[in-house]
């Protein structure tokens, strides 16, 4: 029953280092592959995944099944379809695609191979942040145990599907986690964002229709084609359906990762699986889904982790890990940890990104210092509007600026402190260190 209900981590235990090929197959691992190969057609596995209700759990929240139906099927398989793994997950306080990988590789690769049997690619690459030392060599091993066992190469269990992935490790910078940075870094070019239109789905990867799926949404897509389109449909709580990996990082006491029902409260992952905040902290907001998401506040907290309900309270689900402000940490160092990272890792190609971020940047370390004015306040909201969405060539600055723009909105007393005659942001010794205090919990998390 366990493994039904939570069906991304059921090969993931506390005795096993990781899960191999004969644990993957103990489990009903492959079962979904020779399902859709010997009883579907490619249409058929995407309808499938779209009535299932799949969305895309790398921060889009798009339809899985109808990204799918979008590729122009000519009825057979073809050599100039391309699927892409984004394994990149260089998104401050996410670490969920990298446990998915280190721990049971095998369930990345079926639904990879289901995926493209539904869009008819012959060729899939898994594009693999730089850091994930211990994912690659993992990935590589799966890769070969699944050629050995006739799952990858030609005629796949004696079908006339044929597959070859290929593992790509790459170069490093955030912005390669964006889709078409990510298809120019494959080809051997600089990771900069494409124009759309013409979006990937017609001229992705050297000019041919692509596919870029997450992670953790390609994981999915095993169970939905082994145990039923109703089976995960029933698996959510709400209007979103499945399970999904959702985590905390920051001052709570069990800071960490779990596969829970979509439409969960977000006080019951706080609460009942981080184990609340650590003694002598209070919780005085949270970024729901990473570091680019809006901050939400205490009385947000029965909001339920799904893409809509989090969206009407003035935020995003993202990627559904959680980044916890407590009271003893200063809400204007946390933004300007962020921001720093945002600017460091702009890829430079629209002018509003790569001025506009270092900009905030230096904004803020003045503020900081106690040499901003309350003019800068106004500065820095109107940065928020011209890094916004519509006004830079990818979703980069739009997403550094969310938590500033919401920390504005609901801290700007923290940043008046600051500026006034006589600053004084934190109690005594509570001001320096907290931004950085931050981050660090959430590299020990990850």
């Amino acid at each position: 029953m366990e493994q039904m209900n939570k069906p991304l981590t059921k090969n993931i235990l506390p005795d096993r280092v990781f899960a191999t090929l004969a644990d993957y197959e103990s489990t009903g691992g492959y079962q979904g592959l020779r399902k859709a190969l010997t009883e579907l057609q490619p249409k058929d596995v995407q309808q499938w995944v779209k009535d299932a209700g799949l969305r895309g759990r790398g921060g889009s929240g798009f339809s899985a099944g109808l990204k799918w139906s979008l590729i122009a099927l000519d009825g057979g398989a073809s050599q100039n379809h391309y699927l892409i793994a984004n394994a990149d997950e260089m998104e401050p306080g996410t670490f969920k695609d990298r446990m998915l990988m280190e721990q049971d590789p095998h369930q990345l690769i079926e639904g990879m191979i289901i995926a493209a049997y539904a869009i008819q690619a012959n060729a899939a690459y898994i594009f693999l942040r730089g850091e994930y030392h211990l994912a690659r060599q993992r990935l590589d091993n799966a890769l070969q145990e699944a050629r050995s066992k006739g799952y990858l190469g030609e005629h796949i269990l004696n079908s006339d599907f044929n597959l070859e992935i290929a593992l790509h490790t790459s170069a490093g910078r955030y912005i390669c986690g964006e889709e078409t940075a990510l298809l120019n870094a494959l080809e051997g070019r600089r990771a900069t964002p494409r124009a759309k239109p013409p979006f990937p789905l017609v001229t992705g990867l050297w000019g041919k229709p692509t596919v870029v799926n997450n992670v953790e949404t390609l994981c999915n897509v095993p169970h939905i084609l082994h145990y039923g389109v109703d089976w995960y449909q029933g698996l959510g709580r709400g209007a979103d359906k499945g399970t999904k990996l959702f985590g905390v990082s920051g001052r709570v006491k069990y800071p960490g990762l779990w596969e829970l029902p979509m439409g969960i409260p977000i006080r019951e992952i706080i609460e009942n699986y981080a184990g609340g905040m650590q003694d002598g902290y209070k919780l005085r907001g949270f970024l729901p889904g990473g570091a680019s998401t809006d901050f939400l506040l205490p009385e947000h907290l029965d909001v339920v982790m799904d893409y809509d309900a989090v969206a009407k309270a003035g935020s995003r689900m993202g990627t559904g890990i959680m980044i916890v402000l407590d009271d003893k940490t200063c809400p204007v160092q946390m933004v300007l940890n962020l921001e720093q990272f945002f600017a460091q890792e702009s890829c430079g190609w629209c002018t509003p990104c790569r001025d506009g971020l270092p900009w905030t940047v230096t904004l803020l370390k003045d503020i900081i210092a106690g040499k901003g004015r309350i003019e800068d306040l106004d500065t820095l909201a109107g940065l928020t509007r011209m890094l916004g969405p519509g006004n830079t060539f990818c979703a980069l600055a739009p997403g550094a600026m969310e938590p500033l723009q919401s920390a504005l909105k609901y801290f700007r007393e923290d940043f008046e402190r600051y500026i006034s005659p006589h600053p004084n942001p934190l109690p005594e010794g509570e001001g320096a260190s907290g931004g950085n205090h931050f981050m660090s919990v959430h590299k020990e998390s990850s």
